[in-house]
């Protein structure tokens, strides 16, 4: 047993170490894709974690192969360890979500940048909702409620707090997301100065329909501190992790 507790990153790696051997390339790219979009790791982190579990005889190191890849296995007191920390009672989530920030403090953004943001988010999390169905679609026809249906319980967590997202976005104030709509601060009476732009003509001025749809994500954020869960934007959905059978992999 290690001398301290393993931590969630180091735990789940040697989870993926129950499927078999596994190069450090191969449980960067496993993790990555399985538990990603929920749990903040990088890539040093792994190597980082594998060496000093391989220095606590939780895995062991195996030969080196082609293009110096070096193969990991879970030893016994891998096993003994992960089967410790999995059934500790699980911590309280810490929900990193960098919009709502932006939000709180939109007052002191110009309305038509903060409906930008706000106009670009939502468009990402709809794309996210839309790849997380398809893949529960393809999965339950595989018969992924028998043969993962651990698996498709996190997936079908994934689909919910994404359409949570959406309906909080469709319930915003429409001043928020169209800054020239009735109520917003930034349209005055007629012919009055904008804070923001040249007077507003006299007579009804039609609400703006916002900026269109725009699909590119923001960079993905490095971690503010190791093993923090995170459930801001991310690039690409993949709950339902490739390797169990039934379940199907990245979403097309």
């Amino acid at each position: 047993m290690p001398e301290r507790p393993l931590n969630a990153t180091a735990a789940s790696l040697l989870g993926f170490l129950h499927q078999g051997p596994l190069t450090g390339w191969d449980l960067v790219q496993t993790a990555q894709g399985e538990i990603g979009d929920f749990w903040s790791l990088t890539q040093s982190q792994v190597y980082r974690e594998l060496a000093a579990m391989a220095e606590a005889g939780l895995v062991e190191a195996g030969e080196r192969g082609p293009r110096d890849r070096q193969p990991y296995s879970l030893t016994e007191a891998g096993r003994a360890a992960f089967a410790e920390w999995v059934g500790r009672e699980p911590g309280p989530e810490s929900i990193r979500f960098p919009l709502l920030l932006t939000v709180l403090f939109g007052r002191h953004l110009p309305p038509e940048q903060l409906a930008r943001f706000l106009e670009r988010q939502r468009s990402v999390h709809a794309d996210r909702l839309a790849g997380y169905q398809r893949q529960h679609r393809e999965a339950v026809a595989a018969g992924a409620r028998d043969i993962e249906p651990y698996a498709l319980a996190t997936l079908e967590f994934g689909i919910a707090y994404e359409q949570a997202v959406l309906d909080w976005f469709d319930a915003l104030p429409p001043k928020l997301m169209v800054p020239d709509a009735p109520g917003s601060s930034s349209a005055g009476p007629p012919g009055t100065p904008s804070p923001h732009g040249p007077p507003s003509p006299a007579g009804p001025e039609p609400a703006s329909a916002g900026p269109g749809p725009n699909h590119d994500e923001p960079p993905r954020p490095e971690p503010a501190a190791a093993d923090q869960e995170r459930f801001g934007p991310d690039p690409a959905p993949h709950w339902v992790p490739s390797s169990h059978p039934g379940t199907g992999g990245r979403p097309r």
